[in-house]
């Protein structure tokens, strides 16, 4: 699954610890969504939703 994470992140001039904390993830688990290793649980991604103030469908799409 492809997402925009590492660019809001980046708009908003957060760390990946910055995100981590306020997600309450750790640094590692934002690395691993960014780069695509990891796909968040829903919650997760509700979660990411709600604190960039977006559409989960703006932040995530499906690669096929």
């Amino acid at each position: 699954m492809k997402n925009r994470l590492k660019v809001l992140r980046a708009e908003r001039d957060w760390s990946q610890g910055d995100l981590a904390d306020r997600l309450g993830v750790s640094r590692q688990s934002v690395n691993a969504i960014e780069t695509g290793k990891y796909d968040p649980s829903l919650p997760l991604a509700f979660k990411i939703a709600r604190l960039f103030a977006l559409p989960i469908e703006q932040i995530f799409s499906d690669e096929g």
